[in-house]
Parts: C-alpha cells; structure tokens; sequence
C-alpha cells in the first residue's frame, strides 16, 4: 500500500507541499516588498463602506462590489470589484482617505497563483479540487502505513529508527531522511491534510462541525436568515451598510479587522464579520442585517459559538500554522518542506532497490545452474572420499 500509494499520488503530494511551503509565509514577504500592504494610522475614523464602494466603481461600468475588507489600523481597505466580463479586481484604497493606493488582477499576484496551484493545480476548480482533495486522503493513508513499516520490531533498533546516520553511505542517509523525518512530521502533516481538506471540502467541514460537538445541533448556527423584499422601496438617510458597519464596531470594539458582504439578491443580508486580529480568521463576532432596513437579524459571537464551528473557524489558522504565532509558521513550513521530500526520497529508495535486484538476477541464475549441477553432491560423502585419498580437509565446516 505505501508503496504503490506513493507512486500515485507522490507528484501531487510534492506539488501541494512545496505550494504550501511558499504560501507560508506570504503575508510576512508582500508585507516587505509592497508599499501598498501599509498606511499611516490616522487619529479618525474610517471612512464609510458606502464612500469606498462606489470609488472603486468609478471609471467601471456593469461592475459591482459586494465584499469590502477593512484590514486594520495600520493597513488598506480593500473593495473586491467584480466585473461580468473582466472578473475580479482588488482596490487598494486608504481607509482614512478613500484615496485608491493599488489596483490588482489576483490572478496577477505571485502568491495566488501559488495558491491556485496548491488548491486545483492550475486546473478548473472542479477538477483540481478533486484530484487534490483525493491525493491528500491517500497521503494520509501513505503516512499511517508509513509509521507501520517505521515502527521498531527490536529494541535494538529503537535508537537508529529516531536519528540519522549521517556519516553513512548516501544510501544510507536518504533512507534515513524518509523513514526519521517521515516519522517526526506525520503528526503535523495529517494535522495539515484534514484542515486543508476541511478548507475543500463541505462534508469534512460537517464532519469535523458534528464530531466536535459530539453530535449535538445548535439551531442558532444553522438559522438562515432574509432581509424584507417588501420593504426594498424604504428610503434611509444613512446607507445602511453603513449603519451596519457602525454597529459592529461599537458591538466589537476590540476588533482589528472587518469583512462586509453585500448580497444583491432581492431578500439578501448585509453581513459584517469583525476578527479579533488582523490577518487572522478565528476569532470572530458576525452580525447579519436587514439590507433595507438596517435591523439586526442576527448575531453570533465568537463566545456563544459552538466548539464545532469554533474549530472549522481555525482551519485556515492552522493550516497556515499562525495560529501559533511565527513558531507555528515555522513548524508548518517545516513539516510541509518534509512532505514535499518525502515522494523524492521514497523514488530513490524504490529506484535503489530495483537496480539491486537486476543485478541479483545474473547471480541467481548462476546459484539455481549450480544447484542442478551438485543434485547429487554430498558434503560428507565428499570429506569421505578426500580422507580416503590421504586428502584431510581443512575446512570441513
């Protein structure tokens, strides 16, 4: 199994690996090289969703904008401008100021498209997904038998079976690099493959959402909500996503960054989602209000959430490892530059060994000629026959 499971999967395996070893650290490098990840905090308040909507529309005719992230103090807003026919583009826009600092294609970006490959392979979405999705779950299967075949039969192999020889034979330290570093890291390493799988796939997010809660259903969680189509012609003087903003705000006042989501359909929400830190998508209060009225529907807290949506809420955290801080982006890189060696050692273990029974071959072709051979020779017969011709043998055993 482990064997023949590599050889199917191990080029997606050493693909999503490497893809993930880069997207690691992707905020910490743009945050070094772009100007634009950053402003100057201001002693004021932002300004309003409704002011960055429709400056990033200008100049864009048949866009819309339903998604708008306020990073953090120190950092951009950003409105996701979608087009029927250009697709998506970023605006990079100062939160203070409304002034535009940066427009983007994220298919332009060096990172997403690392992301794109880790997710789908670069390709269709469907496809990708699936073919990912399936080599993970076999990769999980590869690193239990691998700890199988690991496992010391002797005590006397314990202490090699948890350190490189590195002062063997090249050989030697390759199958050392597959079997010790496979072991330390499969812990990490399935901890990685269900959070990405949890990422992909709805039935694990289920899965995981209904283990951790034992079973039990939290009603709360599952309510969906609609705003009042009948009160779509209700004239405001404020815009209402707007309202909603401030009212999160003031609800979560500890709050570093915010997501705002503007449904267009006809009974759709406005949705503010406000995360306890920047960058991170944990720790969360979400609010959802009535789009025409302002009312609010419903709020769900991050300490009234139910330990199943609070661990699906920490996937992403986890499986970039920041959930630990840079120790735990440290950890996951790590782990994830080990998996990526782990196809490219194990090929080289497999090549080794079929060379070496090619060249067993000849010699046991020669050993089976042998034995037909002597089919009648007979060892003491031998030391007999050699005793009997004043020839002793020296070596008789």
């Amino acid at each position: 199994m482990h064997h023949w499971l590599g050889f199917i999967t191990g080029l997606v395996v050493f693909v999503v690996s490497i893809t993930g070893c880069i997207f690691c650290f992707q905020d910490e490098i743009q945050d070094a090289i772009y100007s634009y990840r950053k402003v100057d905090v201001q002693n004021k308040p932002y300004i309003a969703p409704s002011i960055l909507k429709q400056t990033a529309l200008k100049g864009s005719p048949g866009s819309t904008v339903n998604y708008i992230y306020y990073y953090g103090k120190d950092r951009p807003a950003v409105a996701l401008v979608s087009h029927p026919k250009d697709g998506i583009t970023d605006v990079f826009m100062n939160p203070y100021t409304g002034i535009i600092t940066h427009t983007e294609k994220p298919g332009n970006n060096f990172f997403i498209i690392v992301e794109y490959i880790h997710l789908y392979l670069l390709l269709p979405p469907k496809v990708g997904g699936l073919v990912v999705g399936i080599s993970v779950i076999i990769f999980v299967a590869i690193m239990v038998t691998g700890i199988i075949l690991w496992w010391p039969k002797r005590k006397s192999d314990r202490k090699r079976s948890f350190n490189i020889k590195w002062n063997g034979r090249w050989r030697r330290v390759n199958y050392d690099l597959h079997n010790v570093l496979g072991f330390y890291a499969t812990s990490i390493a399935i901890t990685l493959a269900i959070t990405g799988l949890s990422i992909a796939f709805n039935w694990m997010r289920e899965g995981i959402y209904t283990t951790a809660n034992l079973g039990k259903t939290y009603a709360a969680e599952k309510l969906v909500v609609k705003s009042d189509s009948l009160l779509k012609t209700l004239t405001m003087s404020q815009p209402v996503v707007d309202r909603a903003f401030i009212t999160a705000q003031g609800k979560s006042p500890q709050a570093q960054m915010f997501l705002i989501y503007m449904d267009d359909a006809s009974t759709g929400i406005i949705g503010v989602t406000a995360y306890a830190k920047a960058l991170h998508f944990y720790k969360s209060d979400r609010y959802t209000f009535d789009k025409y009225t302002g009312k609010l529907l419903k709020v769900l807290p991050h300490t009234k959430k139910s330990p199943g949506m609070k661990m699906n809420n920490m996937n992403y955290d986890i499986h970039v490892g920041q959930i630990l801080g840079l120790t735990g982006k440290i950890i996951a890189f790590l782990a994830s530059l080990i998996c990526a060696s782990l196809p490219v050692t194990g090929f080289i273990i497999w090549w080794g060994k079929r060379k070496k029974s090619k060249k067993n071959k000849p010699r046991q072709v020669m050993h089976g000629r042998l034995e037909k051979q002597l089919a009648g020779y007979s060892p003491i017969k031998h030391v007999i026959a050699s005793i009997h011709q004043g020839k002793p043998e020296k070596n008789m055993e």
